[in-house]
């Protein structure tokens, strides 16, 4: 049995752990203290370590980590972080016998330059995608472009519909005030926002999302359509010519939300 916990951190970070009943990995720890406590109250024996970029708030906890458990570090080729052993990029494989768990590197740029996420299909559909996908929203552009960003949500969401996609922060509620600005006549949208103002009430993740469902309601995953089209333009008062530019318009208003 495969467990996939949410370990709270900072403000609204998520640390994933993916665990069976003896080992873990651990997946862009920002920090070290509530893994350790985790480990130790389930008695799990941490066997890697995968992070997704560079940014401090999903690496800051390695090297406490490291001083503890000998284990290696997966992270993106492309991207200067100092305590990566096994630095991996598009379509590599990352075996995690310990969990039984493979899972394929997606290149997913946008975000930083060297963005990866972590893909895998058995036991069921789950992608590690750090801070390119969120609920109802996607990163910010800190390092590469807006056409990097919007080719990495259409490559994830190329995937299959079933997909669980565990993100790096707990944005929804933002994002979702933002959808609705942009799309204020979807119905799955506005159904889902009551879900997550309850399970945020009661203080439980509104992660794992499903690509289904973002696909149904996240804007920045339908850039192609109709109603989102005509409100990036309505925003830039300029004609949208391609699903692009729709992106860049609403990544920018989203900036200034």
């Amino acid at each position: 049995m495969l467990n996939i916990h949410p370990v709270p951190a900072f403000k609204d970070n998520y640390i994933w752990i993916a665990h069976n009943r003896n080992y873990a990995i651990i997946i862009d720890p920002g920090t070290a203290v509530p893994m350790i406590e985790y480990l130790r109250l389930k008695k799990l024996q941490p066997s890697a370590i995968l992070i997704t970029h560079h940014h401090s708030d999903h690496t800051g906890g390695i090297a406490e980590l490291l001083q503890l458990f000998e284990i290696p570090v997966y992270g993106p080729g492309n991207e200067s972080i100092a305590a990566i052993t096994n630095p991996v990029q598009q379509n590599d494989i990352v075996n995690l016998p310990e969990i039984s768990l493979n899972l394929t590197v997606l290149d997913t740029p946008g975000h930083t330059r060297g963005h990866i996420a972590y893909y895998g299909s058995d036991p069921w559909h789950m992608i590690f995608c750090g801070d390119t996908l969120f609920s109802c929203g996607c990163g910010r552009i800190f390092e590469g472009s807006a056409t990097q960003l919007y080719q990495s949500l259409q490559k994830i969401s190329r995937l299959p519909d079933a997909t669980l996609i565990y993100c790096a922060h707990e944005y929804t509620l933002g994002n979702i005030a933002f959808a609705r600005t942009v799309n204020p006549e979807n119905k799955k949208l506005n159904e889902f926002a009551i879900t997550a103002q309850k399970l945020r009430h009661k203080n439980i993740p509104t992660i794992p999302t499903t690509l289904s469902l973002e696909k149904a309601i996240n804007p920045f995953l339908r850039c192609e359509h109709q109603p989102i089209i005509n409100s990036a333009q309505n925003y830039s008062a300029q004609p949208m010519q391609n699903p692009d530019n729709v992106f860049k318009v609403l990544r920018e208003w989203k900036n200034k939300f």
